[in-house]
């Protein structure tokens, strides 16, 4: 008997803009697969790169999961998402990305996306999540560093859960911080100005949260400016983190300890590599938290860091809503696989 036709829903960003995921949907997707990730629902690898190159301006990393809780069978996925410096120049976002969707019980492709926006609000999302569970609910100050991709989902989405007295932002370029206060202050009413350096970006700040885009290790985040009771994000690639950081921390969380331990990239490499976060000094994984294993926060003056590199399983989780979405609306190209 020959094979059945085989047909793929293709979703293009275009696509993914007319889809109009609302945030709580982003948000909830993800809170959802954290906790699934902390009951041991999830199959997870950590990330690999590709570095095409050797000029440390760029690379790929290919991340990889499957979540058993989505649907009758659960879904698999791989996503591929470049990473370049560089790629302003060329008016092209920094990272650029596609997802694959696959059945697990018989390996047929099911979708692609355009996962550049996914991307994006996917890691908003987290932040956001981390904050719900670790920073002080009466929160003031937000102290952002870095204008990528991902930054704006950042705000916003932190904006959209705490009372916020001010948000303050900069970037490495001038241009690029006041074009990025500029797109903040048409989208929320909370006061937002525009600094100069990472210290007075985070000096006092409740939620701290580094997104830099260094080539090179740059001590941005540190130690003198992290207040008691303040929550702190940094998830740059190349380390921003003053190293004795951590020995003024409560509590250190994690998305996941094997990703904290892979690869070269990621704020807190030098930590681990030096022993300064080990399994020891880890108080949980976050999807403990959330899950109800272990408490978050338990004091308001508690100092609590997050580091999430970026779980393929949120990916896995987002892009099935999106696909599901697109399913309804009958948004997409059918690509015929085979």
């Amino acid at each position: 008997m020959p094979d059945a036709d085989l047909w793929i829903r293709f979703v293009s960003g275009p696509d993914v803009e007319a889809l109009a995921i609302s945030d709580a949907d982003v948000i909830a997707a993800v809170e959802s697969v954290v906790a699934d990730h902390g009951r041991g629902q999830t199959v997870f690898e950590p990330r690999t790169h590709l570095i095409p190159r050797d000029d440390g301006r760029g690379h790929f990393n290919v991340l990889r999961g499957h979540v058993a809780t989505l649907g009758e069978r659960g879904v698999s996925g791989v996503k591929v998402i470049g990473d370049f410096v560089d790629n302003f120049q060329h008016g092209l976002p920094s990272e650029l990305a596609l997802i694959t969707l696959y059945d697990p019980v018989t390996g047929r492709p099911l979708a692609i996306l355009d996962a550049t926006e996914l991307t994006a609000r996917r890691t908003g999302a987290m932040t956001a999540v981390g904050a719900k569970y670790l920073a002080r609910p009466d929160s003031k100050i937000l102290g952002h560093v870095g204008a990528r991709g991902t930054a704006f989902a950042n705000v916003t989405m932190l904006d959209g859960l705490f009372d916020l007295d001010e948000i303050r932002v900069t970037s490495k370029r001038a241009e690029s911080r006041e074009a990025f206060a500029a797109q903040l202050r048409a989208e929320v009413s909370t006061p937002v100005r525009v600094v100069e350096t990472a210290d007075e970006a985070f000096d006092g700040a409740d939620i701290l949260v580094e997104a830099s885009r260094l080539t090179d290790p740059e001590p941005l985040l540190r130690t003198s400016v992290v207040k008691r009771g303040a929550f702190v994000v940094p998830y740059g690639t190349i380390s921003a983190v003053e190293l004795d950081l951590l020995d003024v921390i409560d509590k250190v969380v994690v998305d996941d300890w094997r990703e904290a331990q892979a690869g070269e990239f990621g704020s807190l490499r030098r930590h681990v590599r030096t022993g300064r976060l080990s399994e020891s000094t880890l108080y949980a994984q976050f999807g403990e938290i959330v899950a109800g294993l272990k408490p978050g926060r338990e004091d308001p003056d508690e100092r609590i860091l997050l580091w999430h590199r970026g779980l393929s399983i949120l990916d896995v989780a987002v892009a099935t809503r999106m696909l599901a979405l697109a399913e309804e609306a009958d948004i997409g190209t059918m690509l015929r696989y085979r």
